[in-house]
């Protein structure tokens, strides 16, 4: 047993990382906002769903297969996907030419993202390799349209600060970001994937840290810290999607697993904690059923483990639980169940998988008080099943349920004994389902499996923070280089360039923007909307915009058109055009020089009636104003000044300034009371 393993599974936040042996690494991609990496198109991502884009846009229907690696050995994830039987049809986006259908040789590496990623290296002090060298990454689930992913090592050995401490930053990557899926549909030869082919190649660059994290709280703090200094370059895409997550989990008692799909800081932690619980639990539970099978229990740490002691454990495991189906479809002929019935009308079989000393220990569903499922062996054989793209699994420690009755599970158990596991698909499908399902159960009595596990995600959030299984962990026969894309030298003089050209840190932004006037409010506004560099530029160029109502400006309406926005705020504070005009002048500019604007600017507002009136005409109209309202003006005192703005603003045709407006008719009202 592991009594020597401390801590509750049922309490992952009370877990103590420091004694369970807790390491953890991330793996940060963000999207670059430059033109896609081989292809020269642009990034842009369109908002079409698959009811928009069929018919409309070109498609092409692939199947893919997995290859050799430069050393003959085909990658064991690559090798599972292609077991999968699955099918993929590809919709040509607009941004999608020869290159993204793998109709044409990809071109070199778009400069401007070279330079980006450079900057990046730098900022993390990372050492730049003396060349790019394009690899080729297999990836078999139909991402990407070539059957493989182009990725390019950068720089190495780099660091970033944190609160808790410094972490190492081991590799930094430049790649194509793959298709993005739109559906998923089951057909009678296996399932068919979707994708839309809008994102495929837009840069990517994954920064992979040192397994430095100390803590499920301090990877929060390293996911936040990475994902500032990325956004510090200005150079990055913002939105949902544009940058993404991945968790390297392992403890001493369990293995490394990739954790995909954290794409919501505030759920790291919980995330973390919940697969340190999960790989506590299939520690425990492996020296439970090697105790009952008479070999040596699990090591307490996977760095004790005998290869000899796991063989001879994994061919007593093979004599006790060998993989022999059951077409059990008779016994369920007449089935209560709706989704039983339903797939067996369509032609789907009954295959039973008799799980011999496993009785009892799949488990059932039961909640932690935060809500979050308890890891339990059943969930995990259905992940496995669920790969084969099946809906799911019965197994015997849930069942009579799901509208199996006690009758119909007893004809099981006679049939394949007190532990056992159900699937309802199609003959092939339910065959590589409980493939997948026995290949787990035994992997039960032994260390958890290393590989890449994904987010419960529930209408677009985690639903409780636990995971599934994706695939195995990929292994390095997935790599090998990219021959139609010449390596290319990164000239000294080039990285020194970008060295000594570095954009201001989050700190030294924060302090520039604390030498001005601004209140607290507006510089954070500022930072969070990437707008301060476009604040520092029009504060201290040519027209010198005054630094409140700059910043109010951009706040208020966005870079789209910045240089004519700078014209229209100059004008406005100087007294050349109303309020009222900047917008609509805003949006009819053409230019961005600013002369032109000023000139153009000063012209239409003469001719729209955007010059502001004289003080003269204001104070005239407000004092006509004030005699026909003056009893409202008697009753509501100061307070009429606000309803009475908008009929003043009326009478002048719009043709004056609101703070103009406001000051009179403040001055004039207290003349009166």
């Amino acid at each position: 047993m592991a009594e020597g393993v401390p801590g509750d599974v049922a309490d992952a936040d009370g877990l103590d990382p420091a004694a369970l042996g807790f390491m953890c690494g991330l793996e940060v991609h963000q999207q670059l906002a430059t033109g896609k990496l081989h292809s020269r198109q642009p990034s842009t991502l369109y908002a079409d769903g698959i009811e928009d884009i069929e018919g409309r846009w070109p498609s092409a229907h692939r199947r893919l297969r997995a290859a050799r690696g430069e050393g003959g050995r085909i990658d064991i994830a690559a090798r599972f996907e292609q077991r999968r039987n699955r099918s993929f049809v590809y919709y040509q986006s607009p941004n999608a030419g020869l290159i993204e259908m793998d109709e044409a040789p990809p071109l070199d590496h778009d400069e401007d993202a070279v330079e980006v990623a450079l900057m990046m290296a730098a900022m993390m002090d990372a050492k730049p390799v003396g060349a790019l060298q394009a690899m080729r990454k297999t990836v078999v689930d139909g991402s990407n349209t070539s059957g493989f992913q182009r990725t390019t090592l950068i720089a190495t050995h780099g660091s970033i600060q944190t609160p808790t401490g410094p972490v190492g930053i081991d590799v930094i990557c430049l790649e194509e970001d793959s298709a993005r899926k739109l559906d998923t549909r089951a057909t009678s030869g296996g399932e068919q994937v979707v994708y839309n082919l809008d994102r495929l190649g837009v840069p990517l660059v994954e920064v992979a840290t040192a397994p430095d994290v100390q803590t499920p709280e301090h990877a929060k703090e390293t996911a936040l810290a990475l994902g500032t200094l990325l956004r510090d370059t200005r150079r990055v895409r913002r939105g949902l999607g544009s940058i993404r997550q991945d968790l390297n989990v392992s403890i001493g008692p369990g293995d490394r697993v990739e954790i995909k799909g954290c794409q919501d800081l505030d759920w790291i932690p919980r995330i973390i904690r919940l697969e340190m619980a999960r790989q506590l639990h299939f520690h425990r539970l492996a020296n439970e059923l090697r105790s009952q099978l008479g070999v040596d229990p699990l090591p307490e740490h996977r760095n004790l483990d005998d290869s000899t002691v796991e063989a001879s454990v994994a061919e007593k495991v093979a004599e006790q639980m060998p993989f022999k189906l059951h077409d059990i479809s008779a016994t369920f002929a007449n089935c209560e169940s709706k989704m039983v019935s339903e797939s067996m009308s369509t032609g789907a079989v009954v295959l039973g998988l008799p799980l011999p000393g496993l009785s009892g220990k799949l488990g059932s569903k039961t909640l932690d008080e935060q809500g979050a499922q308890l890891p339990r062996l059943g969930r995990e054989l259905a992940s496995a099943a669920k790969l084969a793209g099946v809906r799911g699994i019965f197994h015997s420690d849930e069942l009579p349920a799901y509208g199996i009755t006690e009758a119909e599970t007893a004809a099981c158990a006679a049939e394949l004994g007190d532990c056992f596991v159900l699937c309802v698909a199609p003959q092939w499908q339910a065959e590589l389902a409980l493939e997948g399902v026995h290949s787990r159960a035994c992997l039960a009595y032994h260390r958890i499996p290393q590989e890449v596990r994904n987010v419960v995600i529930r209408k677009g959030e985690p639903e409780d923070g636990t995971t599934t299984a994706m695939r195995p962990l990929p292994g390095g026969a997935r790599m090998y280089p990219e021959t139609d894309i010449p390596t290319t030298p990164i000239a000294s003089e080039f990285w020194t360039s970008i060295r000594t050209n570095l954009p201001p840190s989050r700190d030294e932004r924060l302090a520039r923007l604390g030498t001005t006037d601004l209140s607290e409010n507006q510089v954070s506004a500022l930072l969070s909307g990437e707008l301060d560099d476009y604040f520092m530029d029009g504060i201290s160029g040519e027209l010198s915009l005054p630094t409140k109502a700059w910043a109010s400006a951009l706040l208020d309406h966005g870079t789209a058109k910045v240089t004519a926005l700078a014209a229209a705020i100059h004008l406005r504070e100087s007294g050349a055009i109303t309020r009222e005009g900047v917008e609509p002048l805003v949006n009819d500019a053409t230019t961005d020089d600013i002369p032109t604007l000023l000139e153009w600017m000063s012209a239409e507002a003469a001719s729209r009636g955007f010059e502001p009136a004289d003080t003269g005409a204001v104070d005239a109209a407000v004092a006509e104003v004030l005699a026909e309202r003056a009893e409202f003006v008697a009753e509501r005192g100061m307070e009429a000044l606000g309803p009475l703005m908008g009929v003043v603003m009326g009478k002048l045709g719009g043709a004056a300034d609101g703070k103009a407006v406001s000051a009179a008719l403040k001055e004039q009202i207290q003349r009166l009371l």
